[in-house]
């Protein structure tokens, strides 16, 4: 495990009660981040293969949450501490500890995978590796749902996130990496400041040809 990874999963570790309580209920007043769960969803049904990864799942409510969307969802992260907690609140579903350049997941094998602000810690020179894995579990016609934090200059920017170290990304130069990994990106969302930083919400969503 790099450095950067043990960082985040001892920092996630540590808070996970807080996290859960402040995050459980949060796209209840983020209607443009439920939009695009739920296109993403509607999409993902329309390959017929439901099987969708949660990566970076924390404790669990966005894997509940495709599933009641109609997906076979199940959670990944790097986290125990937030995989315990997410088999005590989800009991019905399926959450392992894994990383994300390395998912206990057959080639090909799933309609989906959603990767809610959980690339955000990976260093820009990792993003690639990171993403190659993605699109070797998604199968043809496959897709995936990034957010993370946009930036409107030229280069990524790295901060000091309240949980671990993170980064920025300008929405054309992720769209860039998405390509480069062999996704077809076709949809994106940017709205309003994140945080006091001034960073936006950014979506985008990408499919396997």
């Amino acid at each position: 495990m790099t450095g950067h990874q043990d960082v985040t999963r001892t920092a996630y570790d540590g808070i996970v009660e807080l996290y859960a309580s402040m995050f459980a209920d949060r796209l209840e007043a983020q209607p443009f981040a439920r939009s695009m769960i739920g296109t993403f969803a509607e999409l993902v049904r329309g390959t017929e293969n439901v099987r969708t990864a949660d990566v970076g799942c924390g404790p669990g409510h966005l894997t509940a949450m495709l599933n009641g969307l109609g997906l076979d969802a199940f959670g990944l992260d790097l986290s125990p501490g937030m995989i315990e907690h997410a088999r005590r609140a989800h009991p019905a579903l399926s959450f392992d500890e894994a990383r994300m350049e390395a998912m206990p997941v057959e080639d090909g094998s799933l309609g989906g995978v959603l990767a809610h602000y959980s690339m955000i810690h990976t260093p820009p020179e990792e993003l690639p590796a990171l993403l190659a894995e993605q699109v070797r579990v998604l199968a043809p016609g496959g897709l995936i749902l990034v957010s993370f934090f946009g930036t409107e200059g030229p280069e990524p920017v790295r901060f000091d996130h309240k949980v671990a170290p993170a980064y920025s990304w300008p929405v054309d130069r992720f769209a860039e990496l998405l390509t480069g990994a062999g996704l077809t990106p076709f949809a994106r969302l940017l709205h309003d400041p994140a945080s006091e930083r001034g960073f936006l919400d950014t979506h985008v969503l990408a499919r396997r040809p």
